[in-house]
């Protein structure tokens, strides 16, 4: 059986404070891997995330999905001050444009 991690979304980046590459993976927030090389960082993490799904798995403990495999319906909610709202719905109307499509377009370009 294939280890879920394979499917897991992972990042490296510089550390400035550790003066080192960071390996992480975003269903696993509590894991990383610091390395000199950015290859070494990614390995590093891949390898660990590999071992704590199969630690998890062998435990009986939940094993978090990958956000690649998981289904998105395109709607969430976001909670802007009432100030906001308006500035919103002004622009919008002023652009000719739905509140919703005028949100989006900045989420896109973010």
């Amino acid at each position: 059986m294939s280890n879920i991690a394979e499917h897991y979304t992972y990042r490296v980046h510089w550390s400035p404070e550790d003066d080192l590459f960071v390996g992480t993976v975003a269903e696993l927030p509590s894991l990383s891997w610091l390395a000199a090389d950015p290859s070494e960082a990614f390995a590093g993490i891949h390898r660990v995330a590999r071992e704590t799904v199969s630690d998890l798995e062998a435990d009986g403990g939940p094993v978090p999905s990958a956000l690649a495999d998981r289904e998105y319906s395109g709607k969430f909610m976001v909670r802007v001050p009432p100030e906001v709202h308006r500035q919103l719905v002004i622009e919008a109307a002023e652009q000719n444009v739905s509140l919703n499509r005028l949100a989006a377009s900045r989420l896109v370009r973010a």
